[in-house]
């Protein structure tokens, strides 16, 4: 199975990214064999919209859950009528991350974790 970590490197030794739609990178993680495939973000300097640009450029990669900090409203749904499962207060390497989901150790989180303007310098709440 494939999931997604937010990451502030390309490498599974990177610290999980607090942010989602403004994180440095997407990693693409196989649960199974941690094969991995590193993505910076394009959204992340985008004036607005970068959760909901992140969300479904992550939900075209068959992913089935997304491991982050923290997850805006706009992203949240975009993920959840994509059916990935979000689980936020993710903190770590991103290799601590998948092996705390693998022993089951995350869940999913109901609701977005931030406001709609996490993560934009100035804008912060």
């Amino acid at each position: 199975m494939k999931i997604c970590v937010t990451s502030q490197g390309d490498s599974l030794d990177s610290q999980v990214d607090p942010r989602f739609g403004r994180c440095q990178y997407f990693i693409i993680v196989d649960t199974k064999s941690f094969e991995f495939e590193a993505i910076q973000n394009s959204s992340i300097d985008a004036m607005g919209g970068a959760g909901i640009q992140s969300g479904g450029f992550v939900a075209g990669k068959q992913i089935k859950a997304v491991l982050t900090g923290n997850v805006g409203p706009n992203a949240f749904q975009t993920l959840q009528a994509a059916g990935i499962d979000v689980i936020t207060g993710v903190s770590g390497s991103v290799k601590e991350a998948v092996e705390k989901y693998n022993k089951g150790e995350l869940k999913p989180t109901q609701g977005p974790s931030v406001s709609s303007k996490f993560g934009i310098p100035g804008k912060e709440k």
